[in-house]
């Protein structure tokens, strides 16, 4: 089997990583004297190399499928932005209708599709209108100017050579500037009473 497992084994680390406890998956594999035989044999069992190795690849498959990484989030972030309207339209000799297939670009892009037959006062001549709304594209930029830390997390700060006085006129004020002035290392600060 996997791992140089045998079929007890696999099917026993297939079981625990399905959420079956342990125990009763070992009593369901292998012959036991008790339930209790079964949780501390289970117990060794799941301590070996191969047990363990084999339920980490497991998690490692479904932690991979299941989670979309930095490099997906970007991709549908980008096909979000480049949407447009125009990459499902098609125009005919009988005029324009809509045509979205797995060939089409920047599905992701589609927020929405509705369709609906209209006809003519008499009821007949069915015509379907189908309306298909994006994403905002504004938003999937703004996400990824995010991701690439594109935006500042503080406002600019301006150094230049000006000099601010303040006049402190009681103790307490005093000491309190002098513990905000002890944070920044290139400031001085003469307080006057």
């Amino acid at each position: 089997m996997n791992n140089n497992l045998t079929k007890k084994q696999y099917n026993f680390a297939i079981d625990v990583f399905n959420g079956e406890k342990p125990g009763k998956s070992y009593l369901t594999h292998y012959k036991c004297k008790s339930m209790a035989v079964a949780d501390a044999c289970a117990s060794r069992l799941l301590k070996t190399a191969k047990i363990q190795a084999k339920l980490e690849e497991l998690n490692s498959k479904v932690e991979k499928d299941k989670i979309a990484d930095v490099q997906e989030r970007q991709e549908i972030l980008t096909e979000i932005a480049r949407g447009n309207l125009l990459d499902y339209q098609e125009v005919g000799a009988d005029g324009g209708y809509l045509s979205i297939g797995k060939e089409s670009p920047n599905t992701r892009a589609i927020s929405e599709i509705t369709s609906r037959t209209e006809y003519s006062k008499d009821g007949a001549d069915g015509a379907v209108v189908t309306k298909i709304k994006l994403h905002n594209p504004v938003n999937a930029i703004d996400l990824l100017n995010k991701m690439d830390k594109l935006y500042a997390d503080t406002p600019p700060l301006t150094i230049d050579n000006r000099t601010v006085n303040i006049y402190v006129r009681d103790k307490d004020t005093k000491q309190l500037l002098e513990r905000v002035v002890q944070g920044g290392k290139d400031w001085e600060v003469n307080c006057r009473r």
